[in-house]
């Protein structure tokens, strides 16, 4: 129920917020309600205290966030067995088409351990004559649905998702893993995926692969923040995690805060115990969930705060209505499995060391919690509109930085669309040059060189002796392309590898390098038995 009126400006009369806490139904079925009382100015979305509404999005954060894939059509899940019926494990390559895919029910209940076939980047006629087993499969079980689909790009791309997720896509190129959460969820836990999970509609995929990101959005201080900025599901009355109110308006700590190097390594640490101790436990019993190990450690520290004397719903989150009680047996089953009592230490040693990177006492309440943050948003958004932008992930946020970071590996770049334009300008200049030479006493322009130096590396691919791994992006793609000119017949993956040698973790690069050639042109995947490159 909301009553208002017009408020008068010399008026001190200040709003009366009240929250009900308990209801008990009496002998005659009257209720007995208990409220309790905040007084202040009202906001518009009816909370009193600290004005996160005001918050304002951030570019440090942006680009990060994503929901997942929204498949369209259930047909694209199938299960571990259906897979390997349709070539997984047998065909090489096939891994990168039927992946592994997690909802949200995968990661706070019991994982049903699906796969879903994602044939991005193919046209129908590719699929068809490079992986017909999948074709069949999507033409039986998810085209006939799509013919009827009112959308014309949805039945006319019958066999690719609904949505491409292109923004997605980018933002996890060279990610090793990323952090996910659910969007609608009774507990807001983060964990990390691995890169080649994909992720559900229902997940918010934030893209990196940094621990200390990690244990910033594991910390009750984020989890307070998203409360306040998101919105809730009706039925269940479940937070729901709004990406652009939770995420990108979220001010991070940095050195203007409190945060040392010791600090971030600290959080880093804890965020990586964290994960690891709640997959470990999970893994060794295979019924825990996460649902269930953070009721307990809520039912735990609910206990405490009724030792401490700290009254119930200070410390914020969703804890409406918890009071310190015993465990029943249920419970004390999932606290041994899941060493509920450590995830709790390992929570509360993150939660201090967190409000020092903000440079908050561990006693704070959450009114004055919120208006730090306000403030240090706001303070953020006046840096960013004076230039200054503090970046999460500099290499793919910020245009200047992913054209340098093109000198490292593949592993570490993240090119830009305008970088693949001037790529495809060089490589059609190569060939536009091959058939003129250049006018006597002319320089060699910036193609012709390309070309010299494709020429070389085309000698020594011809030779049959392994290169080493170039540094340089260019000069990686050059020695690729080379690899495939040279070549009598189409390669696959391995034999493409063996023309190459170094150390780290260069191989991981050549699927994206393949796939930006095949997008400029110079090379076309086949499948015959095995996928291949020419």
């Amino acid at each position: 129920m909301t009553v208002g009126r017009r408020s008068d400006p010399a008026s001190t009369t200040q709003g009366r917020l009240l929250s009900v806490m308990r209801e008990e139904t009496g002998e005659y079925g009257e209720v007995d309600v208990t409220l309790t009382e905040k007084q202040g100015q009202i906001h518009a979305d009816l909370s009193v205290g600290a004005n996160v509404a005001t918050a304002q999005s951030l570019q440090a954060t942006s680009k990060l966030s994503n929901r997942g894939h929204e498949l369209g059509s259930a047909g694209f899940i199938v299960t571990v067995q259906v897979a390997e019926a349709l070539g997984l494990g047998g065909m090489k390559g096939l891994e990168h088409y039927i992946r592994e895919y997690r909802n949200g029910r995968d990661l706070t209940d019991t994982p049903r351990g699906v796969k879903v076939i994602d044939v991005h980047g193919l046209t129908e006629d590719q699929l068809r004559t490079n992986l017909p087993m999948l074709y069949q499969h999507l033409f039986e079980r998810v085209k006939p649905e799509r013919d009827v689909n009112r959308m014309e790009t949805v039945r006319d791309k019958w066999w690719l998702h609904r949505r491409a997720r292109e923004d997605l896509r980018a933002s996890l190129v060279s990610l090793p893993r990323y952090i996910a959460t659910v969007e609608t969820a009774k507990h807001r836990t983060f964990q990390f995926l691995d890169a080649s999970i994909l992720p559900d509609n229902k997940l918010i995929a934030i893209a990196t692969a940094d621990a200390f990101h990690l244990g910033i959005l594991a910390s009750h201080l984020h989890g307070l923040w998203a409360l306040a900025a998101g919105s809730w599901l009706g039925v269940g009355n479940d937070p729901v995690y709004v990406k652009s109110r939770c995420f990108e308006t979220f001010p991070f700590p940095d050195d203007d805060t409190g945060l040392t190097p010791a600090l971030r390594e600290t959080i880093a640490n804890l965020a990586e115990q964290i994960d690891a101790h709640r997959k470990r436990q999970q893994a060794a019993h295979p019924g825990l969930t996460l649902t269930g190990m953070y009721n307990v450690l809520e039912a735990l520290r609910s206990f405490d705060k009724l030792r401490t004397g700290q009254a119930l719903g200070e410390r914020g989150g969703n804890e409406r209505g918890s009071e310190g009680r015993a465990l029943t047996a249920k419970e004390q089953t999932i606290h041994t499995q899941g060493l509920v009592a450590v995830l709790k230490s390992l929570h509360d040693e993150l939660d201090a060391a967190v409000l020092a990177a903000y440079g908050l006492p561990e006693q704070i309440n959450t009114d004055a919690l919120l208006e730090a943050l306000v403030q240090l948003n706001a303070r953020r958004a006046a840096e960013e509109a004076a230039g200054r932008i503090r970046w999460l992930r500099p290499s793919f946020q910020d245009p200047a930085r992913r054209h340098a970071a093109s000198t490292d590996s593949l592993s570490k770049d993240e090119h830009s669309a305008q970088y693949i334009r001037r790529l495809q300008a060089d490589l059609t200049l190569e060939i536009e040059e091959d058939a003129a030479p250049p006018a006597q006493g002319a320089a060699p322009s910036a193609g012709r060189l390309a070309t010299a130096a494709a020429g070389s590396l085309a000698a020594t691919a011809a030779a049959g002796k392994p290169q080493a791994w170039p540094a340089d992006l260019s000069a990686q793609i050059l020695a690729v392309a080379a690899v495939l000119s040279s070549a009598p017949q189409a390669l696959s993956l391995p034999e493409i590898e063996a023309h190459f040698k170094g150390r780290g973790a260069w191989k991981a690069s050549l699927p994206r390098i393949l796939e930006t050639l095949a997008a400029l042109g110079k090379a076309q995947r086949t499948t015959n038995s095995v996928p291949s490159w020419r």
